[in-house]
């Protein structure tokens, strides 16, 4: 009756999608995750909420808040998923560098690091944008509201990404604030400039296809 959603022994260690709206981690050891992120778990696993310290928290854009993290260790089994939104993995690799919103990060490798970044070139639009960046190798669990869109960037094609949509984007894109009031008279009415975060180079960029509204955006 319920086959279809039923869940398969994990074929090796670490993260994996286990539908659309949460993750699978096969714990051996430690990783770190989102406080309040585990809806389930089997096997012999602590959870003990990080201090919050520098390294303790993640900072999410435009606010400044921190996201608290949580690291899991043992041996066993959990899941991972926030708001039944969509869940994806970003894997990172030696010598990459990705950056990403807080917001949207809901657990990853403890192989990884992360340091808290302003974002370049993006002054002081909405109290400044800061996003967590991640280096080392390893996985990084990722969600956002609906499926997400990964743009190729190229020096020859800049991409303008709405700043209230954009989850993340590999590190050697140069980033920049482009206003546009034609474009903001169209899509809001008039309601004045829009600003869009514009990224040249090389690289790609991951959209969620919806804006964070003010309601949404105080529950993260």
């Amino acid at each position: 009756m319920y086959s279809e959603y039923m869940v398969q022994p994990a074929t090796a260690p670490g993260m994996s999608v286990e539908n659309a709206k949460s993750i699978k981690y096969a714990v051996n050891g430690e990783m770190l995750a989102r406080q309040g992120a585990m809806i389930a778990f089997r096997g012999n696993l602590q959870f003990e909420r990080k201090g919050q310290g520098v390294g303790g928290m993640l900072k999410r854009a435009v606010t400044g808040e921190g996201l608290p993290l949580m690291t899991v260790r043992g041996q066993g089994e959990a899941w991972f998923a926030h708001e039944a939104q969509n869940c994806f993995v970003v894997e990172i690799g030696p010598g990459d560098v990705f950056t990403v919103n807080g917001r949207n990060v809901l657990c990853f490798d403890a192989s990884l690091t992360y340091e808290i970044k302003t974002v370049k070139g993006a002054g002081v639009a909405g109290g400044g944008l800061f996003n967590s960046v991640f280096t080392g190798q390893g996985k990084l669990g990722l969600m956002c509201e609906g499926n997400p869109l990964v743009i190729p960037v190229s020096p020859q094609y800049p991409v303008y990404v709405d700043t209230d949509a954009v989850v993340g984007w590999t590190a050697s894109l140069q980033t920049s604030l482009n206003r546009s009031q034609s474009f903001g008279s169209m899509i809001r009415g008039g309601s004045g400039e829009a600003v869009q975060l514009m990224l040249q180079g090389e690289g790609f960029v991951v959209v969620r296809p919806s804006e964070a509204t003010a309601q949404k955006a105080q529950q993260h």
